[in-house]
């Protein structure tokens, strides 16, 4: 606990302007100058611990610090992508976050944040001068899981105004996030605000849950850092410990959202009724748990999106006769029932996702395929996969 006590007492001395037009990131506490950005998307960051032995950032990759005068560690990195990254320090073999930033939960722990502006299109998740909506916390028991759960609910700006009935879109984050993912990293409201504003995408309520979930006695250290490796390294943060995602079902979560989760929702607030009002959609694994949901129950579910998540195909074994219990194997019989099945994926994550839609659709699935540009497992590829896949939805 030393090196910790260490880094929060001196990281007041890391306040300080930045140089060369290095900006601090939007995700600094009040008053830190570090880490900043480059407008080539290069970091600074910067750690004053004069006791400490070896000090290292770990943002996608590792990069070892140099220590200067006064004990002040800083390093600039190679440049990065655009977008959201979890970030952490290492000091002394020691992983923390840098005290300098908010934190986020990922990776299964309160990460730090660093956000690498996009120069193009990142316009449409930021806050403008349109009506806002609004994110609140809805607590309920669940039956299922013999515990309080919470969800995060965004209802459109209009909503307190009038008696209008809505239709809903129940979004889930990725493995080792939680509920509050999409409103703290991906930036949900704003995108929402920004496409009802524009007249792109009808208001909608949103509800964002937590898709671990477990009955009394079952194991749920899958969904947690020691559990279910992580595909990637911006999703990694401290690693995981592999193996759990074969055990993964996803049955609990499933029974849970029917069960309490739903009737929740559909008792507290101004909800339409019926399948053609009810939208699943999640990223990494998210989208898999959106998947086994709504495949499995289509007379509950009318559109459906994966984002850098889907269900078989992106192996090349699949087969529309028999993946997911034969649910593909009546393509008119699907197609009459979804009227919305999206596929969205980073360009940087390879061909799967694509392989899978080309196979969908020579099967006669319809399905809609979206690719991020330049982007990997990241917050900026779902980010961009919820602003296509929004206006689409309630047609």
């Amino acid at each position: 606990m030393r090196i910790v006590t260490l880094v929060l007492i001196v990281s007041g001395l890391c306040w300080g302007g930045g140089t060369d037009g290095c900006k601090p990131s939007s995700l600094n506490i009040p008053g830190a100058q570090y880490p900043c950005v480059y407008p080539d998307h290069r970091a600074t960051f910067r750690l004053v611990a004069p006791e400490v032995q070896k000090v290292q950032v770990k943002v996608g990759q590792t990069f070892d610090m140099v220590k200067g005068a006064e004990g002040a560690w800083t390093v600039t990195t190679t440049p990065l992508v655009a977008g959201f990254h979890y970030y952490s320090l290492v000091l002394d073999g020691v992983t923390v976050a840098d005290p300098a930033t908010r934190t986020f939960f990922g990776s299964g722990w309160a990460s730090s944040g660093i956000e690498i502006p996009e120069a193009a299109d990142g316009d449409y998740y930021r806050s403008k001068d349109v009506p806002h909506g609004q994110v609140s916390q809805r607590r309920y028991y669940s039956k299922v899981t013999a515990k309080w759960r919470r969800s995060f609910v965004y209802t459109p700006p209009d909503y307190d105004a009038g008696k209008t009935l809505y239709p809903v879109l129940y979004l889930l984050h990725g493995w080792g996030e939680d509920e509050t993912g999409w409103y703290t990293q991906g930036h949900v409201d704003s995108v929402m605000d920004n496409l009802i504003a524009a007249k792109k995408a009808k208001p909608m309520i949103i509800v964002m849950d937590n898709l671990n979930a477990a009955k009394p006695g079952e194991d749920d250290s899958i969904f947690w850092a020691r559990g279910l490796q992580p595909r990637s390294a911006s999703e990694a943060g401290r690693g995981g410990r592999g193996g759990g995602l074969a055990n993964f079902s996803g049955e609990t979560f499933t029974e849970m959202m029917l069960t309490d989760l739903i009737p929740t929702i559909e008792s507290t607030y101004r909800v339409l009724p019926g399948r053609e009002n009810r939208a699943m959609a999640g990223l990494s694994m998210g989208g898999m748990q959106t998947f086994l949901t709504t495949l499995a129950n289509l007379d509950r579910f009318a559109y459906i999106g994966g984002f850098s998540g889907s269900t078989g195909g992106r192996g090349g074994t699949f087969d529309p006769k028999t993946s997911n219990h034969g649910v593909f194997a009546d393509a008119e019989a699907f197609n009459k029932k979804v009227k919305l099945l999206f596929l969205g994926i980073g360009s940087m994550e390879g061909p799967g996702t694509k392989n899978f839609s080309d196979q969908l659709s020579q099967a006669g699935i319809k399905n809609v395929y979206f690719e991020s540009p330049g982007t990997a497992h990241e917050w900026l590829t779902w980010r961009r996969c919820l602003n296509d896949f929004a206006p689409r939805l309630f047609r």
